[in-house]
């Protein structure tokens, strides 16, 4: 099957994170993706632990955000540096690039949007930051805690008695800066294919974060009262929550519809609450002997009891229990990708299922500037003139 982004190249700026998550996902459909790094500022995701091989200190981290993708080390403060990028986009046919330096970075560097669109006028060029190209943040540093909170997310992400709650993940970095990234270059590439003209996409952390206020903080912009911990039906303000166990793990439950509330209060034995949900307000109450209930049996026991009873309950996993559950199982979640000398290295899988095409996972993210020569020979250097570029700090040592 033909990748369904084949013919889509991309020149991949960025670090850490966001971006790199962002042509994850384009590769994974098929996008041929050049990581441009420094040899002399390491990409910290390399760095991160834990490690593939201790020995030869292969960041698990890096090799999943980077798999499919080749590496070229160049020192982008050399004139030279610049004159290869230019001469991939003319005469390579690389028509996007992903960036997520501070605004003004690449502008200093001679490879802004204006720079490179000059030498092809479909290119689609994105910039990922925290707060955008615009605006009195411009320039600010910030992180993943930050944007949720600059976005009003944390006034009512956690409870009354200890405030804001810290995510075991990063939902900022990767719900809004990742993915509007990837949504961004799909959709200018569709404009491109209908004109032939490309764009700057300007993909703000920050300013992605606002949408998610659709359920709960909508209402605020009509003037109705802001949300608050513990105040709404998904917050905490209902029974829709998380129960401990007596083994202190935990039980989940979603069901907001009156058939999933009955079905988990009968297997719980607690159905005599039922006549009173309708004439008065017994939260308080209930989560109380919903809490007692649950607690006085373990987890194990209480997925028996609602294996056989649809009341939107799931336990909480652990990573390693979700990724080998029936349902990664079956879904094909977990994968196997070539790592370091070809060695399998367990990956999480693309998550979307296409009925024309299966992601194919060549290998897991390459050494720093693993395809520089390739691809510099591919430009017509010799060896000699490679040579010389690296005595020079132009490009990295293998």
């Amino acid at each position: 099957m033909e990748p369904l982004l084949s013919g889509i190249r991309i020149l991949d700026f960025s670090y850490l994170l966001p971006g790199p998550f962002a042509t994850m996902i384009l590769s994974d459909l098929g996008a041929e993706v050049l990581r441009v790094e420094s040899h002399t500022r390491i990409d910290m995701a390399r760095l991160a632990p834990p490690f593939v091989d201790e020995g030869c200190q292969v960041s698990c981290m890096h090799a999943y955000l980077n798999r499919n993708k080749r590496s070229i080390a160049l020192d982008l403060k050399q004139e030279e540096s610049t004159g290869i990028i230019r001469r991939l986009i003319e005469e390579k046919g690389y028509d996007v690039v992903i960036e997520q330096y501070r605004p003004g970075t690449m502008e200093r560097l001679g490879l802004s949007y204006e720079h490179l669109s000059a030498i092809n006028p479909g290119l689609i060029y994105c910039s990922i930051t925290g707060y955008g190209q615009t605006g009195p943040l411009r320039d600010r540093a910030g992180h993943d805690i930050n944007y949720l909170s600059l976005a009003g997310v944390m006034s009512y992400s956690g409870s009354r008695e200890h405030g804001p709650s810290l995510m075991g993940i990063q939902v900022a970095d990767v719900g809004s800066g990742s993915n509007n990234a990837a949504i961004g270059i799909l959709a200018a590439v569709i404009h491109r294919m209908k004109t032939g003209k490309g764009q700057h996409i300007d993909v703000s952390m920050a300013d992605g974060m606002f949408p998610y206020h659709v359920v709960s903080g909508i209402g605020a912009l009509l003037g109705e009262q802001e949300p608050c911990y513990e105040s709404e039906i998904l917050n905490g303000g209902s029974l829709y929550g998380f129960y401990e166990t007596s083994d202190r793990r935990y039980l989940s439950f979603g069901g907001l519809e009156p058939q999933f509330l009955t079905a988990f209060l009968e297997a719980l034995g607690l159905g005599e609450y039922l006549p009173r949900l309708m004439g008065e307000d017994i939260t308080d109450e209930l989560r109380q002997r919903i809490s007692a209930t649950v607690r006085s049996r373990s987890l194990d026991h209480w997925k028996e009891v609602f294996s056989r009873v649809d009341a939107c309950v799931e336990p909480v996993l652990s990573v390693s229990e979700a990724a080998s559950s029936g349902h990664a199982e079956a879904r094909g979640l977990v994968v196997d990708v070539p790592g370091p000398e070809g060695v399998p290295l367990k990956q999480i899988a693309f998550p979307i299922k296409f009925s024309g095409y299966e992601p194919e996972y060549r290998w897991a993210g390459p050494a720093l500037g693993k395809d520089t020569e390739e691809v510099l020979r591919s430009l017509g250097l010799t060896d000699r003139e490679i040579a010389d570029m690296r005595s020079r700090g132009i490009i990295g040592t293998r």
